[in-house]
Protein backbone atom coordinates (compact mmCIF):
# COMPACT_ATOMS: atom_id res chain seq x y z
CA UNK A 1 0.00 0.00 0.00
CA UNK A 2 1.62 3.28 -1.19
CA UNK A 3 1.19 6.14 1.75
CA UNK A 4 -0.44 9.08 0.59
CA UNK A 5 1.78 12.17 0.90
CA UNK A 6 0.71 15.67 2.19
CA UNK A 7 1.18 17.98 -0.62
CA UNK A 8 3.48 20.74 0.72
CA UNK A 9 6.48 17.86 1.54
CA UNK A 10 5.93 16.24 -1.91
CA UNK A 11 6.27 19.47 -3.08
CA UNK A 12 9.16 20.34 -1.11
CA UNK A 13 11.10 17.33 -2.04
CA UNK A 14 10.42 18.17 -5.88
CA UNK A 15 12.03 21.39 -5.99
CA UNK A 16 15.32 20.40 -4.78
CA UNK A 17 17.00 18.40 -7.38
CA UNK A 18 19.58 15.28 -6.80
CA UNK A 19 22.65 17.22 -6.91
CA UNK A 20 21.88 19.61 -4.16
CA UNK A 21 20.48 16.60 -2.17
CA UNK A 22 24.11 15.43 -2.32
CA UNK A 23 25.92 18.26 -1.73
CA UNK A 24 23.76 18.73 1.21
CA UNK A 25 24.81 15.65 2.83
CA UNK A 26 28.20 16.24 2.19
CA UNK A 27 28.60 19.63 4.36
CA UNK A 28 26.24 18.19 6.94
CA UNK A 29 28.69 15.24 7.39
CA UNK A 30 31.94 17.09 7.15
CA UNK A 31 30.40 19.50 9.80
CA UNK A 32 29.37 16.36 12.21
CA UNK A 33 32.82 15.23 11.71
CA UNK A 34 34.21 18.80 12.82
CA UNK A 35 32.21 19.01 15.82
CA UNK A 36 33.09 15.35 16.53
CA UNK A 37 36.87 16.00 16.07
CA UNK A 38 36.69 19.29 18.41
CA UNK A 39 34.84 17.12 20.91
CA UNK A 40 36.97 14.69 21.14
CA UNK A 41 40.29 17.07 20.98
CA UNK A 42 39.08 19.43 23.65
CA UNK A 43 39.50 17.99 26.70
CA UNK A 44 43.42 17.24 25.75
CA UNK A 45 44.08 20.01 24.59
CA UNK A 46 42.81 22.24 28.15
CA UNK A 47 44.70 19.38 29.89
CA UNK A 48 47.88 20.45 28.23
CA UNK A 49 47.29 24.38 28.38
CA UNK A 50 46.48 23.25 32.01
CA UNK A 51 49.45 21.15 32.63
CA UNK A 52 51.76 23.72 30.91
CA UNK A 53 50.42 26.66 33.15
CA UNK A 54 51.27 24.83 36.08
CA UNK A 55 54.73 23.91 34.75
CA UNK A 56 55.45 27.64 34.14
CA UNK A 57 53.80 28.80 37.86
CA UNK A 58 56.14 26.70 39.38
CA UNK A 59 59.36 27.69 37.07
CA UNK A 60 58.68 30.52 37.82
CA UNK A 61 58.08 30.56 41.61
CA UNK A 62 60.94 28.42 41.73
CA UNK A 63 63.18 31.08 39.75
CA UNK A 64 61.67 33.97 42.35
CA UNK A 65 62.91 31.71 44.93
CA UNK A 66 66.20 31.69 43.95
CA UNK A 67 66.19 35.23 43.05
CA UNK A 68 64.99 35.74 46.62
CA UNK A 69 67.80 33.77 47.72
CA UNK A 70 70.16 35.26 45.29
CA UNK A 71 69.14 38.80 46.51
CA UNK A 72 69.34 37.94 50.39
CA UNK A 73 72.85 36.42 50.01
CA UNK A 74 74.04 39.84 48.20
CA UNK A 75 72.38 41.54 50.48
CA UNK A 76 73.99 39.90 53.48
CA UNK A 77 77.25 40.30 51.75
CA UNK A 78 77.03 44.23 51.23
CA UNK A 79 75.76 44.45 54.91
CA UNK A 80 79.23 42.96 55.82
CA UNK A 81 81.44 44.53 53.45
CA UNK A 82 79.75 48.06 54.53
CA UNK A 83 80.71 46.77 58.56
CA UNK A 84 84.45 45.68 57.35
CA UNK A 85 84.75 49.07 55.31
CA UNK A 86 83.97 51.08 58.13
CA UNK A 87 86.11 49.36 60.58
CA UNK A 88 88.98 49.82 58.10
CA UNK A 89 88.25 53.31 57.72
CA UNK A 90 88.09 53.65 61.95
CA UNK A 91 91.11 51.69 62.51
CA UNK A 92 92.51 53.67 59.34
CA UNK A 93 91.83 56.86 61.15
CA UNK A 94 93.04 56.23 64.02
CA UNK A 95 96.96 54.52 62.31
CA UNK A 96 96.70 58.57 60.65
CA UNK A 97 97.27 60.38 64.12
CA UNK A 98 94.10 62.12 63.15
CA UNK A 99 91.68 63.28 65.61
CA UNK A 100 90.10 60.21 66.49
CA UNK A 101 93.14 58.93 67.52
CA UNK A 102 93.34 61.66 70.66
CA UNK A 103 89.50 61.57 71.27
CA UNK A 104 89.06 60.64 74.75
CA UNK A 105 92.25 59.03 75.35
CA UNK A 106 94.38 61.74 77.65
CA UNK A 107 97.22 59.61 77.63
CA UNK A 108 97.95 59.56 73.78
CA UNK A 109 97.25 63.52 74.10
CA UNK A 110 100.07 63.63 77.05
CA UNK A 111 102.40 61.55 75.59
CA UNK A 112 102.58 62.67 71.73
CA UNK A 113 102.39 66.27 71.96
CA UNK A 114 102.77 67.35 76.09
CA UNK A 115 99.34 69.03 76.42
CA UNK A 116 97.28 67.88 79.62
CA UNK A 117 94.00 66.67 77.38
CA UNK A 118 92.50 66.55 73.96
CA UNK A 119 90.13 69.37 74.87
CA UNK A 120 93.52 72.15 75.23
CA UNK A 121 95.00 70.22 71.76
CA UNK A 122 91.43 70.99 70.20
CA UNK A 123 91.42 74.62 71.31
CA UNK A 124 95.15 74.92 70.30
CA UNK A 125 94.53 73.75 66.68
CA UNK A 126 91.41 76.12 66.32
CA UNK A 127 93.49 78.94 67.55
CA UNK A 128 95.93 78.56 64.50
CA UNK A 129 93.82 77.03 62.31
CA UNK A 130 93.21 79.50 60.17
CA UNK A 131 96.65 80.62 59.30
CA UNK A 132 97.71 77.18 58.73
CA UNK A 133 98.87 76.29 55.15
CA UNK A 134 96.51 73.59 53.49
CA UNK A 135 98.12 70.41 51.56
CA UNK A 136 97.01 67.42 49.67
CA UNK A 137 99.01 65.23 51.72
CA UNK A 138 98.34 65.75 55.06
CA UNK A 139 95.84 67.31 57.09
CA UNK A 140 95.78 70.52 59.31
CA UNK A 141 95.83 68.75 62.35
CA UNK A 142 98.36 66.36 61.26
CA UNK A 143 100.19 69.62 60.66
CA UNK A 144 100.07 70.47 64.51
CA UNK A 145 100.67 67.13 65.81
CA UNK A 146 103.80 66.16 63.81
CA UNK A 147 105.11 69.59 64.97
CA UNK A 148 104.52 68.75 68.65
CA UNK A 149 105.65 65.17 68.48
CA UNK A 150 108.89 66.09 67.01
CA UNK A 151 109.10 69.02 69.70
CA UNK A 152 107.91 66.78 72.21
CA UNK A 153 109.05 63.36 71.42
CA UNK A 154 112.68 64.25 69.54
CA UNK A 155 111.53 61.37 66.74
CA UNK A 156 113.91 61.16 63.77
CA UNK A 157 112.63 62.98 60.89
CA UNK A 158 112.53 59.25 58.37
CA UNK A 159 110.67 57.87 61.07
CA UNK A 160 107.80 61.02 61.20
CA UNK A 161 108.30 60.77 57.47
CA UNK A 162 106.72 56.93 57.55
CA UNK A 163 104.53 57.74 60.32
CA UNK A 164 102.66 60.80 58.15
CA UNK A 165 103.35 59.47 54.65
CA UNK A 166 105.09 62.67 53.31
CA UNK A 167 108.42 63.03 52.02
CA UNK A 168 111.45 64.41 53.64
CA UNK A 169 111.17 68.20 52.38
CA UNK A 170 107.12 67.99 52.67
CA UNK A 171 107.76 67.38 56.53
CA UNK A 172 110.42 70.07 56.85
CA UNK A 173 108.41 72.12 55.01
CA UNK A 174 105.64 71.38 57.26
CA UNK A 175 107.44 71.53 60.44
CA UNK A 176 108.78 74.78 60.11
CA UNK A 177 105.99 76.55 58.79
CA UNK A 178 103.90 75.54 61.87
CA UNK A 179 106.36 76.50 64.22
CA UNK A 180 106.44 79.62 62.71
CA UNK A 181 102.52 79.92 62.87
CA UNK A 182 102.51 78.52 66.58
CA UNK A 183 105.46 81.00 67.34
CA UNK A 184 102.86 84.32 66.23
CA UNK A 185 100.10 83.00 67.52
CA UNK A 186 101.03 82.65 70.86
CA UNK A 187 103.72 84.55 71.67
CA UNK A 188 101.06 86.81 73.42
CA UNK A 189 100.34 84.12 76.17
CA UNK A 190 103.84 84.72 77.59
CA UNK A 191 103.11 88.35 78.71
CA UNK A 192 104.37 90.72 81.50
CA UNK A 193 101.77 90.09 85.03
CA UNK A 194 100.34 93.18 85.71
CA UNK A 195 101.61 94.19 89.91
CA UNK A 196 97.54 93.61 91.44
CA UNK A 197 98.02 90.28 89.71
CA UNK A 198 101.30 89.38 91.04
CA UNK A 199 100.74 91.04 94.78
CA UNK A 200 97.45 88.72 94.52
CA UNK A 201 99.09 85.47 93.95
CA UNK A 202 101.86 86.02 96.34
CA UNK A 203 103.41 82.65 97.68
CA UNK A 204 103.88 82.77 101.13
CA UNK A 205 107.39 82.20 101.28
CA UNK A 206 107.83 85.19 98.97
CA UNK A 207 105.46 87.26 101.24
CA UNK A 208 108.27 86.89 104.65
CA UNK A 209 111.30 87.64 102.82
CA UNK A 210 110.57 90.16 100.74
CA UNK A 211 106.86 91.61 100.96
CA UNK A 212 104.97 92.00 98.15
CA UNK A 213 107.65 93.63 95.71
CA UNK A 214 108.95 90.43 93.79
CA UNK A 215 108.15 91.35 90.33
CA UNK A 216 110.37 88.57 88.10
CA UNK A 217 112.98 86.00 88.52
CA UNK A 218 115.32 85.73 86.15
CA UNK A 219 117.92 83.54 85.06
CA UNK A 220 119.44 82.88 81.36
CA UNK A 221 119.86 78.67 79.37
CA UNK A 222 121.56 77.43 76.61
CA UNK A 223 120.37 74.95 73.85
CA UNK A 224 123.19 73.16 71.65
CA UNK A 225 123.66 73.71 68.64
CA UNK A 226 125.99 72.86 65.35
CA UNK A 227 129.18 75.00 64.35
CA UNK A 228 128.33 77.73 61.98
CA UNK A 229 129.99 77.88 58.79
CA UNK A 230 130.47 81.66 58.82
CA UNK A 231 133.28 82.48 61.11
CA UNK A 232 131.84 85.81 62.99
CA UNK A 233 128.64 83.70 64.11
CA UNK A 234 131.09 80.75 65.13
CA UNK A 235 132.97 83.10 67.03
CA UNK A 236 129.73 84.36 68.51
CA UNK A 237 128.06 81.43 69.24
CA UNK A 238 130.31 79.39 71.06
CA UNK A 239 129.79 79.42 75.03
CA UNK A 240 133.29 79.57 77.22
CA UNK A 241 130.75 78.46 79.91
CA UNK A 242 129.48 75.78 78.19
CA UNK A 243 132.35 74.44 75.60
CA UNK A 244 130.50 74.24 72.96
CA UNK A 245 128.50 76.33 70.19
CA UNK A 246 125.16 77.13 72.23
CA UNK A 247 122.07 79.92 72.04
CA UNK A 248 121.55 81.50 75.18
CA UNK A 249 117.91 82.57 75.98
CA UNK A 250 116.80 84.90 78.93
CA UNK A 251 114.17 83.39 80.85
CA UNK A 252 112.24 85.21 83.80
CA UNK A 253 108.76 84.03 85.73
CA UNK A 254 106.57 85.18 88.24
CA UNK A 255 106.56 84.44 92.21
CA UNK A 256 103.91 81.71 91.30
CA UNK A 257 106.03 79.83 88.71
CA UNK A 258 104.24 81.42 85.34
CA UNK A 259 106.53 82.23 82.92
CA UNK A 260 106.28 86.36 81.69
CA UNK A 261 109.18 86.91 79.66
CA UNK A 262 111.65 84.78 77.15
CA UNK A 263 114.20 86.83 74.86
CA UNK A 264 114.83 86.07 71.32
CA UNK A 265 117.89 84.23 71.05
CA UNK A 266 121.18 85.08 71.45
CA UNK A 267 124.98 84.00 70.86
CA UNK A 268 126.34 81.87 73.63
CA UNK A 269 129.21 84.10 74.24
CA UNK A 270 127.26 86.97 75.07
CA UNK A 271 126.91 87.92 78.67
CA UNK A 272 123.83 87.63 81.16
CA UNK A 273 124.40 91.29 81.73
CA UNK A 274 123.94 92.43 78.12
CA UNK A 275 121.07 90.18 77.15
CA UNK A 276 118.94 91.68 80.33
CA UNK A 277 119.99 95.15 78.95
CA UNK A 278 119.27 95.05 75.65
CA UNK A 279 116.49 92.19 75.37
CA UNK A 280 113.28 94.51 76.17
CA UNK A 281 112.87 93.27 80.26
CA UNK A 282 114.19 96.36 81.77
CA UNK A 283 111.56 98.74 80.44
CA UNK A 284 108.77 96.22 81.88
CA UNK A 285 109.87 97.15 86.29
CA UNK A 286 108.09 99.61 88.00
CA UNK A 287 109.79 101.46 90.83
CA UNK A 288 109.74 99.25 94.06
CA UNK A 289 110.21 96.40 92.21
CA UNK A 290 112.63 93.62 92.89
CA UNK A 291 114.01 91.22 90.66
CA UNK A 292 115.81 87.97 91.37
CA UNK A 293 118.37 86.77 89.86
CA UNK A 294 122.17 84.79 90.28
CA UNK A 295 125.15 85.54 90.81
CA UNK A 296 126.57 86.69 86.76
CA UNK A 297 123.66 88.96 86.22
CA UNK A 298 125.65 92.62 87.21
CA UNK A 299 122.67 94.51 86.63
CA UNK A 300 122.05 96.82 90.04
CA UNK A 301 122.78 99.47 87.91
CA UNK A 302 120.39 99.13 84.71
CA UNK A 303 117.82 98.12 86.91
CA UNK A 304 118.22 100.91 89.71
CA UNK A 305 117.87 103.56 86.77
CA UNK A 306 114.35 102.08 86.43
CA UNK A 307 114.13 102.63 90.29
CA UNK A 308 114.05 99.08 91.34
CA UNK A 309 116.17 96.32 93.21
CA UNK A 310 118.26 93.47 92.24
CA UNK A 311 118.48 90.52 94.82
CA UNK A 312 121.25 87.88 94.55
CA UNK A 313 123.32 85.72 96.20
CA UNK A 314 125.75 87.62 98.28
CA UNK A 315 129.98 87.23 97.00
CA UNK A 316 132.90 87.45 99.37
CA UNK A 317 134.63 90.28 96.66
CA UNK A 318 138.12 89.64 98.15
CA UNK A 319 136.63 89.24 101.77
CA UNK A 320 137.36 85.77 103.46
CA UNK A 321 134.15 85.45 105.18
CA UNK A 322 130.32 86.32 104.52
CA UNK A 323 128.81 87.97 107.11
CA UNK A 324 125.74 85.99 109.05
CA UNK A 325 123.19 88.52 107.57
CA UNK A 326 124.58 88.25 103.99
CA UNK A 327 124.97 84.03 104.55
CA UNK A 328 120.94 84.38 105.48
CA UNK A 329 120.34 86.96 102.76
CA UNK A 330 122.09 84.50 100.41
CA UNK A 331 120.45 81.55 101.35
CA UNK A 332 116.97 82.58 101.11
CA UNK A 333 117.44 84.17 97.89
CA UNK A 334 118.74 80.70 96.60
CA UNK A 335 115.72 79.16 97.93
CA UNK A 336 113.16 81.42 95.97
CA UNK A 337 115.57 81.40 92.89
CA UNK A 338 115.59 78.06 92.26
CA UNK A 339 112.18 78.03 91.03
CA UNK A 340 113.44 79.36 88.21
CA UNK A 341 116.00 76.12 87.44
CA UNK A 342 112.67 74.58 88.07
CA UNK A 343 111.04 75.62 85.18
CA UNK A 344 113.84 75.51 82.96
CA UNK A 345 114.33 71.84 84.04
CA UNK A 346 110.31 71.08 83.52
CA UNK A 347 110.37 72.60 80.29
CA UNK A 348 113.05 70.91 78.60
CA UNK A 349 112.45 67.32 80.18
CA UNK A 350 108.63 68.35 78.48
CA UNK A 351 110.18 68.89 74.81
CA UNK A 352 113.14 66.40 74.85
CA UNK A 353 113.85 68.36 71.23
CA UNK A 354 115.81 70.84 73.60
CA UNK A 355 118.03 68.05 75.01
CA UNK A 356 119.75 67.26 71.77
CA UNK A 357 122.12 69.62 69.44
CA UNK A 358 119.58 72.03 67.15
CA UNK A 359 120.53 71.58 63.24
CA UNK A 360 121.57 75.33 62.09
CA UNK A 361 118.55 75.12 59.45
CA UNK A 362 115.83 75.71 62.13
CA UNK A 363 117.65 78.95 63.09
CA UNK A 364 116.55 82.29 62.31
CA UNK A 365 118.98 84.84 61.42
CA UNK A 366 118.41 88.18 63.18
CA UNK A 367 120.81 91.22 62.58
CA UNK A 368 119.96 94.17 65.35
CA UNK A 369 119.36 97.39 63.21
CA UNK A 370 120.93 99.70 66.44
CA UNK A 371 124.97 99.35 66.55
CA UNK A 372 125.98 98.27 69.73
CA UNK A 373 129.38 99.80 71.04
CA UNK A 374 132.22 97.52 72.52
CA UNK A 375 134.53 94.83 71.39
CA UNK A 376 132.18 92.45 72.99
CA UNK A 377 128.82 93.69 71.30
CA UNK A 378 130.03 94.96 68.17
CA UNK A 379 128.26 93.06 65.59
CA UNK A 380 126.01 90.80 67.83
CA UNK A 381 124.18 88.33 65.89
CA UNK A 382 121.14 87.02 67.82
CA UNK A 383 119.39 83.69 67.01
CA UNK A 384 115.83 83.18 67.13
CA UNK A 385 114.43 79.61 66.83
Amino acid sequence: MVEKQEPEQVTEIASETPEEVKQNTVVEAMEEERVREAVEETPGEELSKAADSDEEHDLASKRQQIECHLCEERREEINRLLQENRKLRSELNKKQLDTDFFKDDTKKVKYYTGLPCFVILLSLFNTIRPFLSESKKISQFQMVVLTLMRLRLDLPVLHLCHLFSVSHKTLSTVFADTLDVLYARLKPMVCWSERHCLQATMPPQFLETFGKRVAIIVDCFELGTERPSNLKARAQSFSRYKGRHTMKYLIGITPHGSISFISKGWGGRTSDKHITENCGLLSNLLPGDIVLADRGFDIKDSVGMMCAEVKMPSFTKGRCQLDAKDVEDSRAVAHLRIHVERVIGCMRNKYKLLHRTIPIRLLRLYIPSSSVDGEDKSGMVLYTW
